[in-house]
């Protein structure tokens, strides 16, 4: 791993999951001394939902997972980091069918059970041997470490990223736990890079995908680094049922409230560790939309500020230049009326109606972009749409990242 984030936090202590037993291995995808393949062995009876890129241009691995997710059913995961086997045609397409074959015959399920995920460079085929090669040794290797299966994930990451939550249903607690990796290439138009939720709820696989996919639209789908979207992006939740508590089939169960708000929370939590180790990343930013014509033009607004380079290189060098915020608003397409339009940075209010404030005073608006935790507010006063996204800075960090990514 590089320098890292500033704006990183630590790794939890984050407990089993009954029902799951993790492993690492060294595949050597690329020329380092580190584990890069993680496996996931799962008690049968585990329940899986997922989200997947809408890239057209999507990996063998995404075509493969969205395949087997309609089955609901999963007994392992294999992730291959280095190397993300993306527009490889049918020589990718090989080595995802040998990977699940192999882990199949070794646990003794269908190679449906088996989900894949892969991370890195676009372009190279995903070498057989050596995943082969990797999996005989995870399935041998003694039991990782949550944190182990966090690094081992991990790309131009420069920190372990995991969070848990829990929930009540009936008499017992059910425990979720997510590991995630992203640090470029975020601009998740579904989920984000590689995530995988574990959980020791019973609950069915169809509303275990609805309750997902209702949190991924407000967490995953709400952050943006750099304005690009992975061949690769995938969120896989898995489910064991060890937990004991009468499965939740329904909404309207007891209990499924809690476990939904559980699985936001925790998805909530891991999207913004990954703006959080944005490459380059030196801020983190939160940006508030509010009335707009609907949440959907509110929710377009905000990520066209996000995902602007001025607004996000002027946020990097802690200038007050809200000119930069009215021209994403503008450009965003969306029902706008420049003479109803407010501005403000954390709790100072720069513009309205149109103009700067009267007695505008840039002070503490300086003051606040000085720090590391930076908000945006904007409103409309169109209706009663609103969103929140979150992204960071550009910085010349994140070019000498990427200028060399490949090296």
């Amino acid at each position: 791993m590089s320098e890292t984030s500033p704006l990183a936090r630590p790794f939890p202590a984050l407990p089993p999951i009954a029902g799951v037993r993790l492993a690492v291995s060294r595949a050597g995808y690329k020329a380092w001394d580190r584990a890069d393949l993680t496996y996931a062995a799962l008690d049968p009876g585990t329940v899986v939902a997922g989200v997947t890129t809408k890239s057209k241009c999507p990996s063998p691995e995404v075509e493969w997972c969205r395949q087997t997710l309609v089955l609901g059913q999963a007994r392992a995961l294999v992730v291959n980091a280095g190397n993300s086997n993306a527009f490889t045609g049918n020589r990718g397409r090989s080595a995802v069918e040998a990977i699940a074959a192999r882990v199949a015959g070794a646990i003794g399920c269908q190679p449906s059970d088996v989900f894949v995920a892969s991370t890195g460079v676009i372009g190279v085929p995903l070498p057989i041997d050596k995943a082969e090669a990797g999996i005989d040794a995870a399935l041998v290797a003694p039991e990782a470490t949550w944190i182990d299966a966090a690094n081992a994930i991990s790309t131009t990451d420069t920190f372990p990223k995991g969070a848990v939550t829990r929930a009540v249903i009936g008499d017992r607690t059910v425990t979720l736990v997510g590991v995630i990796k992203g640090s470029g290439m975020i601009a998740p138009d579904m989920a984000t890079m590689l995530g995988f939720i574990f959980t020791d709820a019973a609950i069915e696989a169809s509303l275990l995908q609805r309750m997902l996919e209702g949190a991924n639209a407000h967490s995953f789908s709400c952050i943006t680094v750099d304005g690009d979207t992975s061949t690769s992006d995938t969120v896989l939740a898995f489910a064991t049922g060890r937990a004991g508590n009468a499965p939740l089939t329904t909404v309207e169960d007891a209990g499924a409230d809690a476990f939904h708000a559980a699985l936001s929370d925790l998805c909530r939590q891991l999207a913004h560790l990954v703006v959080r180790d944005g490459e380059g990343a030196s801020k983190f930013i939160a940006i508030d939309v509010a009335g707009a014509s609907s949440d959907e033009s509110a929710h377009r607004i905000a990520m066209s500020i996000a995902n602007s380079p001025l607004v996000k290189t002027a946020i990097a060098g802690e200038d007050a230049n809200w000119g930069r915020v009215v021209m994403a608003v503008g450009k965003a397409g969306e029902p706008a009326e420049r003479d109803k339009l407010a501005i403000r940075f954390g709790t100072t209010q720069v513009a309205e109606s149109g103009l700067a404030v009267e007695g505008y005073d840039e002070a503490p608006v300086a003051a606040h972009l000085k720090g590391q935790e930076i908000e945006i507010g904007v409103d409309l006063g169109l209706g009663e749409g609103q969103a929140t996204v979150w992204t960071c800075d550009l910085t010349h960090g994140y070019i000498s990242i990427n200028a060399d990514y490949r090296s």
